[in-house]
């Protein structure tokens, strides 16, 4: 019989005693699963430490290594079982600070990194990002944190109502003030002031995350099936403006391909076939996940039209 956690000690002493020193087989398979998964672990964290150290990000054999962070509520569904594990080298926390309100589910994990991958993208400008469902429905980047979190709302209220909100920046009293109107699921940020904290520590089942101690990290992407995987390098390329070519007479200005870059930054991060309008580095539209590119567009205008109709003139689009 081979331990290798301390918390199945009690367990084998209550085996011992009833079975006078012996254990039953069952028992055995029990610890000898979680001794080949505690030195497959090890074995899986060094494979990966040595295929990123020479940069070999598609080994011949890949094996995923993870420790279990929490148990979930439930997944997805109410039906369906769920935990959430960590694969990284430093394996004790995910650098995601719950300060406030009940447990985190599968959704709300699942819309958290899908947040944070859309604000890795916008590190030098107030940025706010609602996510609903894996989609984002509101984009906004301003020098007023107030504005951009305004903004970004305004792009799709309806859709906003549930979600969860994402600030590279501490929220102050003003925007919690404002972010308080609304219920929402989760509010992410870059720390809270006290005055921001007590107004949404009011409300009991709104969950407050900090993420400045979150670590991006490049690495691969990866799908599951039932017996395969697909694995991908993350998709970093930013539009670069010196390699465009413009095939019309009158060509974009310097500002036009600032707005666009921001279009382009916000569409790589919505369900295709995707459509995203904007203006004035705010989405004010936003068609995701049709699969006719034209139903996609339909939606992003009838969406700009509905909640934002004062911006849609000489607004900029993404594809």
């Amino acid at each position: 019989t081979i331990i290798t956690d301390k918390n199945d000690y009690s367990e084998l002493i209550k085996e011992l005693k009833k079975f006078k020193g012996k254990t039953t087989l069952n028992f055995r398979k029990k610890m000898a699963s979680k001794a080949y998964g505690s030195t497959a672990y090890y074995d899986a964290i060094v494979s990966e430490w040595f295929n990123r150290d020479i940069g070999l990000k598609f080994p011949e054999r890949k094996t995923f290594f993870g420790k279990k962070i929490s148990q979930l509520r439930y997944g997805e569904n109410p039906h369906q079982k769920a935990a959430i594990y960590i694969n990284d080298f430093k394996d004790r926390e995910t650098g995601l600070k719950k300060i406030h309100g009940k447990d985190l589910s599968f959704n709300n994990y699942s819309d958290i990194y899908s947040s944070l991958d859309i604000l890795s993208y916008f590190k030098k400008s107030n940025t706010t990002v609602i996510i609903k469902h894996g989609n984002p429905c509101g984009v906004s980047s301003n020098r007023s944190r107030l504005s951009s979190f305004k903004n970004a709302f305004a792009c799709d209220p309806v859709s906003a109502f549930g979600g969860i909100i994402a600030c590279n920046f501490k929220i102050d009293k003003i925007t919690a003030t404002e972010i308080a109107k609304n219920f929402c699921e989760v509010v992410i940020s870059k720390g809270f002031d006290k005055k921001a904290l007590n107004i949404l520590k009011s409300k009991k089942n709104l969950r407050l995350i900090n993420f400045s101690k979150y670590k991006y990290l490049n690495k691969t992407i990866a799908k599951f099936f039932d017996n395969s995987f697909l694995m991908q390098e993350k998709n970093q390329r930013i539009m670069d403006s010196n390699k465009l070519r413009f095939v019309s007479k009158i060509k974009p200005s310097k500002k036009d391909l600032k707005e666009l870059e921001f279009a382009n930054k916000v569409c790589k991060f919505v369900k295709s076939n995707a459509i995203v309008i904007t203006k004035d580095m705010s989405t004010i539209g936003i068609g995701a996940g049709q699969p006719s590119r034209l139903d996609s567009c339909k939606i992003a205008i009838q969406k700009a039209k509905l909640f934002r109709r004062n911006k849609v003139k000489n607004s900029y689009a993404a594809s």
